[in-house]
């Protein structure tokens, strides 16, 4: 009979849980998961002065380490995964952007096949059911109208492992495709969009439950012509994602963001693409080519935003550090949240026992200096 996996015991840190912070705590992993107990002789490593908190989740990534989730082989693929659990992210959705419908089916087949081998949590289609109007980094020549039929095509081509679609609700057959998605029970995205306030609360109540990329790519918010954001920040049912980075936000926004939607209805996300860890240079996004520099990612052509190079990790820590949001709050947006929205709550987003031992370990300061997913250590503390 074969013996139990070897316990490992981390202990003395702050650990985060979904009650709340225990000081001076101690979490127990057993094989791939967290375990309850541990044998008494079980040697601790002491993370005195250290924060411990759950393996980070990003449902909005387009690549990192130099490689693209969009037009990358599957080695591609896997090296961008690895450059972002190197900074905390232990769970990822990967997200792809406008292309040929036949090059995205096919870079559909190919991701799911990593979802299936565990590599990946699902795929998010970013395009190309977007708004010309607010087309942002994506190629306007390949946008097309989210007609159902057309939706379908991508969802059938994912074999099950599609988690959400962005579409801008507003054109033809966008409503009738959000119903669509949630009959599938993929997440309908309202995002590059030019949608009125009352466009968007129909969305709404057809199905859609999630804002991309909040505040970027759709109408500003005004006083007399409200648009999506006042529609996605008052309705209890949307999630809305923010990008952290200082580029995409201003503070001011943030704040009013999680003042009006709360920690529960808030996801963390990167919206990187291929420079993310990788550094400065020429990238293409899709058919884009995109300038790099200083960490800022923009269009050659026009100088849009094109995506971002941020990790979770630096999301974090700005979350606490700059922004001044309790580090619960922070937890609960950058792992519990996108767990729950892609459904892998059941195993990840949270510490208690049962779930996989994905967690990160951060100095007081915030700084990442220990990751671990499914009991194996991707950077020893």
């Amino acid at each position: 009979m074969a013996g139990r996996a070897a316990s490992k015991v981390l202990s003395g840190a702050r650990v985060v849980l979904p009650t709340g912070t225990v000081e001076n705590g101690r979490v127990i992993i057993e094989g791939t998961r967290i375990a309850g107990a541990a044998p008494a002789d079980t040697p601790a490593l002491d993370l005195s002065g250290h924060w411990i908190v759950p393996g980070f989740v990003d449902m909005h990534v387009h690549g990192g380490g130099g490689a693209s989730f969009t037009s990358g082989t599957a080695e591609d693929v896997l090296k961008g995964v690895q450059t972002h659990r190197e900074h905390g992210t232990t769970t990822i959705a990967a997200s792809t952007v406008t292309g040929e419908m036949d090059a995205l089916t096919r870079q559909a087949a190919l991701l799911s096949e990593l979802v299936q081998q565990g590599d990946l949590a699902g795929i998010h289609f970013e395009g190309p059911f977007i708004s010309p109007c607010r087309k942002g980094a994506h190629s306007v020549d390949l946008l097309r109208d989210p007609e159902p039929a057309e939706v379908r095509k991508l969802i059938d081509a994912a074999h099950g492992t599609a988690k959400m679609v962005t579409l801008a609700t507003e054109l033809p057959g966008g409503i009738d495709s959000v119903r669509l998605l949630a009959e599938h029970g993929v997440i309908a995205a309202i995002g590059h969009t030019d949608a009125t306030y009352e466009q968007t609360v129909e969305a709404i109540d057809a199905g859609a439950t999630v804002a991309t990329h909040l505040y970027n790519a759709m109408p500003a918010l005004g006083h007399r012509t409200p648009g999506p954001i006042a529609a996605l920040l008052e309705d209890e049912r949307v999630t809305v994602e923010l990008i952290n980075d200082g580029t995409h936000l201003h503070p001011a926004a943030l704040e009013l963001a999680y003042h009006r939607a709360g920690s529960a209805r808030v996801a963390f996300i990167t919206d990187a693409m291929d420079a993310a860890g990788f550094g400065d240079g020429t990238y293409l996004l899709g058919p884009l080519e995109v300038e790099v520099r200083d960490g800022v990612a923009r269009l050659a052509e026009g100088g849009s935003i094109a995506g971002s190079t941020l990790t979770l990790d630096t999301a974090f820590k700005r979350a606490v550090t700059l922004d001044r949001l309790p580090v619960e709050d922070v937890v609960r947006s950058v792992s519990a949240n996108p767990a729950r929205l892609l459904g892998v709550d059941d195993r990840v987003g949270s510490l208690e026992p049962g779930k996989d031992a994905d967690l990160v370990v951060l100095d007081a300061d915030f700084t990442l200096k220990g990751v671990m997913r499914k009991g194996a250590w991707v950077i020893e503390p």
